[in-house]
């Protein structure tokens, strides 16, 4: 073992090995992998072994995709057998809302590129899993490439692979202390000190401690899950084939075969957290005594889908830890506020998404962004409120309890809320509001007629449908107000604050007492904001965005920073209101002191509002009329209640983000994580149109240029009208030209002003013109489409301007 490497891993399971041999397979030798036992100890040695393909993000379902790829890979690089049996699986569906909720799937998975699966009825699924008894079955998905491995071969493989390229690892040597320097870290461990440039956390059940070795909390915690190994099954014993890796979503149990009998495995909805601070240092190769009485639901459930299982004994039991992150996704990349310092942990299905974890993390780390959209499993997703123990408690538990309980896209789950809430929360929450979570803090959604209003959960349109579509109205017809605490918002300020805001911003900057969309560009020229920056004409520069990426901004922020800048996020200190519609004016003027109906559309100024200094920008997210009215915390609860009464003889009512959503469709304005993400291009998704080509260097203008002025994007966004009934599309619908598939939605809803229900989708470029004729999947159905001119409501935007 060196005095210095350039990376060192800590964790040789899995993902840990992972992450070693793609620094190697991507040129970085001068790696080294730290495990405080022999490889596998942790989860990696007990976990079940079983892929699958299903996955409701497809970022990541394509992450997993790649790690099914790589098996065979890294076997024959290795030299090591990882016992691949590639059964191919089976996904099945119990009740009609999760049978359309899997022909949903089905066509999300088309988008995506994945081929090889195919909808199958209960008796084709039957044969081919014929252990399996299909009474209550309404359908299922199959997949090609699904299987099991043998996980300590298959860590050893990707150990052995790095190995082979340059890499280096050491067992029974155990981190003790991780010290940052000006360079790097040292890493003190029990055979000596490691001076490095990068530590990458991929503890598995330790990462919590390794966490706070660098100062960093993070949101994990393990819980037990439970498995049995049956003992020999005479049916398997007749069978020519090995049954597939079946997933019984009702039951709450998956299966695969196990020489000539099978292992079950169970998701029970009474979870059980263990050593949520991290396991014991002397942990590594137990398990857990079996807790029958825990799982009898669930077990009831397999024992009747599988009946064989009645007939046989249980050969062994395994209840063992594994790591979970609030949302059950991994916590990858660099953690915000600790240069050098990499997550690589809370993977919970580290032998089906291993592969990609260590992949992007490689990529990031030697190239500076993954290749693929990561924010999924980005550790700064997350914010500082998520260290919050009960908080983890909650949200690990409800994911884990509901791991195979069908989540409806407008259905808000309980754990860890309400958090965070804006001053006027009470007040609105007596005028009917409902509430969603956007971070920490509580967002309304729209206002409910009365108490005893409870929202159906589908995947269809809800009866909320009417209510946004009366706010709707109301917005454009009279005026609306929001709460817009849900925005993010950062000064800037400093000597250098506007050539450093020159520098990362595509756009020209405003003019004082102005405001500006501003794409901001990494380096390879994709996308990292839909911004708006203020130039509040005082010295001081506002950065408006997604509050959700808070942190993720503010790390960027951080890894491109200048002397003589400084950037604080205002999250904690400003929040406000939006007014929407043509009597807006009319609303706050009567409050102002100032001449507000000078202010010219995208102008931003300082206004007296009623007795609160307020920073007021006239634009509308909406595409009517309006301002976003900008206050302390402290100022917001009255500022709630002057505006209502101001408004009170013109028709103010409010209104919540659902029917924000309906309404910037009607403008084609598109919003992060749909039409803009990490993975797409300004020129994709015409965000072009913004960039100031001819002014001085930024960062991404060679690459965008590279865009412009090449061959042009293979994909582009336009907006769809949908013939569609009682569903509308929402996001990675595939879109089909006769049977060729030409693209996909990036979201959609109906337009409650226009009537018709619309998407916004990247297609072929060759085919993105006004009037193609097309069609689209909603909730698994075809629909015909056809492609419109962008705003479909006010085209000429005669009304935000005027």
């Amino acid at each position: 073992m060196k005095s210095h490497y350039r990376v060192v891993v800590i964790g040789g399971g899995v993902v840990g090995s992972s992450v070693l041999y793609h620094l190697a397979k991507l040129g970085w030798t001068d790696v080294v992998m730290l495990e405080r036992e022999v490889l596998t100890a942790g989860s990696s040695w007990h976990a079940a072994g079983g892929f699958h393909a299903l996955n409701a993000d497809p970022n990541m379902a394509a992450l997993q995709a790649y790690t099914i790829d790589l098996l065979e890979e890294i076997q024959e690089e290795s030299g090591q057998d990882i016992g691949l049996h590639m059964t191919g699986g089976l996904t099945m569906a119990g009740t009609p809302e999760r049978w359309e909720w899997l022909q949903s799937a089905y066509r999300v998975f088309q988008s995506i590129g994945i081929e090889d699966c195919r909808l199958v009825t209960p008796k084709e699924a039957g044969e081919l899993c014929p252990i399996m008894s299909t009474e209550g079955l309404l359908g299922g998905m199959w997949a090609d490439r699904e299987g099991y491995l043998d996980t300590t071969g298959t860590v050893h493989a990707y150990a052995g692979a790095a190995r082979k390229r340059g890499a280096q690892y050491f067992e029974h040597t155990k981190v003790e202390e991780l010290i940052q320097t000006a360079d790097g870290w040292k890493v003190v461990t029990d055979k000596g000190t490691i001076t490095c440039e990068h530590v990458v956390n991929a503890a598995g059940l330790w990462a919590k401690q390794v966490g706070r070795m660098a100062g960093v909390e993070l949101p994990v915690s393990p819980l037990k899950h439970h498995y049995l190994i049956s003992d020999t099954i005479p049916e398997l014993e007749k069978l020519d084939f090995e049954v597939p890796m079946t997933v019984d979503l009702e039951g709450f149990t998956y299966l695969r075969q196990d020489q000539k009998g099978v292992l079950l495995g169970i998701y029970e909805v009474d979870h059980e957290h263990w050593a949520m601070d991290g396991a014991p240092w002397d942990y590594g190769m137990e398990l857990f005594q079996e807790q029958t009485d825990r799982i009898e639901k669930e077990l009831i459930f397999g024992f009747e889908r599988y009946p064989c299982l009645q007939e046989v004994g249980v050969k062994t039991w395994v209840n063992g830890a594994f790591t979970f992150s609030p949302d059950g996704n991994p916590l990858v990349g660099p953690v915000p506020g600790k240069r050098g310092y990499w997550t690589a942990c809370a993977v919970m299905a580290g032998f089906l998404q291993g592969g990609g974890v260590g992949k992007s993390l490689a990529e990031w780390m030697i190239h500076g962004e993954p290749e693929a959209d990561v924010y999924a499993m980005d550790v700064a997703r997350y914010g500082p409120w998520a260290a919050n123990k009960e908080y983890i408690r909650q949200t690990t538990g409800q994911f884990y309890s509901r791991r195979f309980v069908m989540t409806y896209p407008n259905e808000q789950l309980p754990a860890g809320r309400p958090l965070k809430m804006a001053p006027a929360h009470d007040a609105m929450t007596a005028a009917g509001c409902r509430w969603g979570v956007n971070w920490d803090l509580e967002v309304p959604l729209y206002f409910a007629p009365n108490e005893d209003f409870v929202e159906t959960h589908t995947l269809k349109r809800s009866n909320a449908f009417d209510i946004v579509a009366a706010e709707c109205k109301n917005a454009r017809e009279n005026v609306g107000m929001v709460d817009i605490t849900g925005f993010s918002r950062f000064e800037v300020s400093g000597p250098n604050a506007l050539s450093w805001l020159d520098k990362i911003m595509a756009s020209r900057l405003p003019a004082p007492g102005r405001a500006r969309l501003a794409p901001m560009l990494a380096e390879n020229g994709r996308l990292k904001g839909d911004l708006t920056v203020f130039n509040w004409g005082d010295g001081t520069w506002w950065i408006m965005g997604s509050y959700y990426l808070r942190a993720w901004h503010m790390r960027w922020f951080d890894d491109h920073m200048e002397s003589g800048v400084s950037v604080r996020d205002l999250g904690e200190e400003i929040c406000g209101f939006g007014l929407t519609g043509p009597n807006s004016r009319k609303v706050i003027e009567k409050l102002c002191h100032q001449d507000i109906a000078a202010l010219p559309f995208m102008g931003c100024g300082h206004f007296d509002v009623g007795i609160i200094q307020a920073r007021v920008a006239r634009m509308s997210v909406a595409g009517e009329l309006g301002y976003e009215i900008n206050c302390r915390y402290g100022d917001h609860a009255k500022l709630r209640r002057m505006l209502l009464e101001s408004g009170e003889d013109i028709g103010l009512q409010e209104y919540g983000f659902n029917a924000m959503l309906s309404l910037r469709l009607e403008k084609s304005f598109g919003i992060w994580s749909a039409e803009f993400t990490q993975g797409y291009t300004p020129g994709m998704t015409g965000m072009d149109r913004w960039i100031a080509w001819d002014k001085g260097d930024f960062l991404g203008k060679r690459a965008a240029i590279a865009e412009r002025d090449g061959n042009g994007p293979a994909q582009m966004l336009v907006t769809l009208e949908v013939d569609a009934d009682d569903a509308d599309a929402s996001g990675y619908e595939p879109i089909w030209n006769g049977e060729e598939k030409v693209g996909f939605v990036t979201s959609g809803g109906y337009g409650h002003t226009v009537q018709k229900s619309l998407a916004m989708a990247l297609v072929n470029s060759d085919i993105a013109k006004q009037g193609q004729v097309l069609s689209v999947h909603v909730v698994g159905r075809e629909r015909p489409a056809r492609i419109i001119d962008a705003s479909p409501y006010d085209p000429t935007g005669k009304a935000m301007r005027g």
